[in-house]
């Protein structure tokens, strides 16, 4: 059998230690009852389930379920010929015909099975019948976005499109309203922070759309929610409910919450910018919206939430919900990520891997699908670079360890040659010379510290202390040869003269001067 996704695993666990039945999670996530029931003997078996414990993480989860078992997929046979069977059928070919059709005239080796089960699935014989849900007070909030025109933005004095975010309770139908720029995740957990704190606390359950920024894959068979509302939920202890693609109606409170913000609020108003449209609007849901008689419930619904759903909610947190953001980065061969404009630093084993990267006001995290793989000091700049040394390969990383003082710590300790070679590379540009003088201490990795340093004394009685003439010295084996005499220190060497007068090569320039 597949495996769900992890996260998911987890919000089944957590929905049934808030007393969900098998039956709910399934209507609620689109996971057969047989999945929702494995899971939930797993969590009774491993005492997941036990409220004393705290939510079990998503690693013990992994541990508790071992190696998943994989299993081919079966393809549909009438895929290849989808599109053409779907035209037949808006012609109206009955599916006999069509079955007929595909094996006389395209060799079609499937089953009259497979062309009856493609096209149930296009098309429904009876009509659907609709039953309108009451919730309880406190029970269920409806949230989504919809479009509210231009506005002005006051941070950069210019006019964007902005939508109007709404969250509608399911019961007494009061609501929250705010305009923004953007439908990203950060501003998505924004505004339900706000209005959790607009009602002064947390229903049981959020009934959202098939949003980009809120639902990864539109599916209701595999709502693979994104991470930081997941986190948002278990913060304030809500329960995600996603709606069917396509279904408006099973969000019907807040659709029509929505419209009445468009037809009732935004028509024949002008506002400064999109702070004074949100001034406005909170002004108009308190002395208007929640005050008029509701077409439903017939009672206002601003009474009728004060009355009997504001203590029915869940009280908010302690500590305020952090996590902005979760994206998907690579490591780069330089062993580093590219998040808003920094860098940070992963395991060079790590790269050419995608990870995820989990945004926090201060700091970030990487991790390795439920791995926390390192956190790291948010940067401050666009182009700086939080870099960890460890997180380099041993062989790169000695050139960050490896400083011109402790490259003469170090030489000094091989000896007194070696320290004055070394010290006579860094005198000059040590930044560029730098590697240099690590190779030339590297060398006692190879060779023994009395042959470097027999090596370095040579090179500098020669007058040729670098690094390639202590290397070629112990290539050749010369460091065991006796030099023709002490060997001074550098700045003791003798002054070398010509061994014969220059006059006995170049007569003539010496006749002239």
């Amino acid at each position: 059998m597949e495996r769900i996704h992890m996260r998911e695993i987890v919000d089944i666990i957590n929905r049934l230690r808030n007393g969900e039945s098998e039956r709910a999670i399934s209507d609620d996530l689109g996971n057969s009852r047989v999945t929702v029931n494995r899971y939930h003997r797993l969590a009774e078996e491993q005492g997941f389930l036990n409220l004393a414990v705290p939510l079990p993480q998503p690693s013990d989860v992994l541990e508790a379920l071992g190696p998943p078992n994989k299993k081919a997929r079966a393809v549909s046979t009438i895929l290849p010929f989808g599109e053409l069977v779907t035209k037949w059928d808006e012609d109206g070919v009955e599916m006999v015909a069509i079955y007929r059709r595909l094996v006389e005239d395209h060799a079609y080796g499937g089953s009259y099975s497979s062309v009856r089960r493609f096209l149930a699935k296009k098309h429904r014989a009876n009509p659907e019948v609709w039953v309108r849900v009451e919730t309880a007070p406190g029970e269920e909030v409806q949230v989504d976005f919809g479009y509210a025109g231009i506005m002005l933005d006051p941070a950069t004095g210019v006019k964007r499109k902005a939508w109007c975010f709404v969250m509608v309770m399911s019961h007494s139908r009061h609501m929250y309203v705010e305009f923004v720029f953007n439908q990203t995740i950060a501003m998505w957990a924004g505004c339900h922070i706000r209005a959790f704190k607009w009602f002064g606390g947390v229903p049981k359950r959020v009934v959202i759309d098939n949003l980009k920024s809120a639902v990864i894959k539109s599916q209701l068979e595999d709502p693979v929610l994104s991470a930081p509302y997941r986190e948002l939920a278990l913060h304030y202890g809500f329960l995600i409910r996603p709606c069917r693609p396509r279904t408006p109606r099973h969000k019907g409170k807040v659709e029509s919450g929505v419209h009445y913000v468009k037809r009732n609020f935004l028509p024949a108003q002008t506002f400064v910018d999109i702070n004074d449209a949100n001034r406005r609007v909170a002004k108009w849901v308190l002395e208007y919206a929640g005050l008029r008689t509701h077409g439903t419930t017939a009672q206002q619904p601003l009474e009728r939430f004060r009355a009997v759903e504001k203590s029915a909610l869940s009280a908010l947190p302690v500590h305020p919900f952090t996590l902005e953001e979760v994206r998907e980065v690579t490591v780069r061969r330089d062993c580093h990520v590219t998040l808003c404009g920094g860098y940070y630093s992963a395991p060079f084993t790590l790269v050419g891997k995608s990870l995820e990267a989990h945004l926090y006001p201060n700091t970030v995290q990487l991790y390795d699908g439920i791995d926390l793989v390192c956190t790291h000091v948010r940067a401050k700049a666009k182009g700086e670079r939080i870099t960890r040394g460890e997180h380099y390969p041993p062989q790169k990383r000695k050139f960050l360890d490896h400083t011109p003082d402790y490259c003469r710590t170090t030489a000094k300790e091989v000896g007194p040659y070696c320290h004055e070679l070394v010290c006579g590379i860094l005198d000059v540009r040590p930044a560029d010379n730098l590697r240099a003088a690590q190779q030339t201490i590297a060398l006692v990795e190879k060779h023994t510290d009395i042959r470097v340093e027999a090596a370095c004394r040579r090179a500098i009685y020669y007058g040729d202390p670098h690094y390639r003439r202590v290397k070629s010295i112990l290539g050749s084996g010369m460091d065991a040869d006796e030099l023709p005499e002490d060997s001074p220190l550098v700045t003791e060497r003798p002054v070398y003269a010509h061994a014969r007068p220059i006059s006995e090569f170049f007569p003539e320039v010496m006749t002239v001067c």
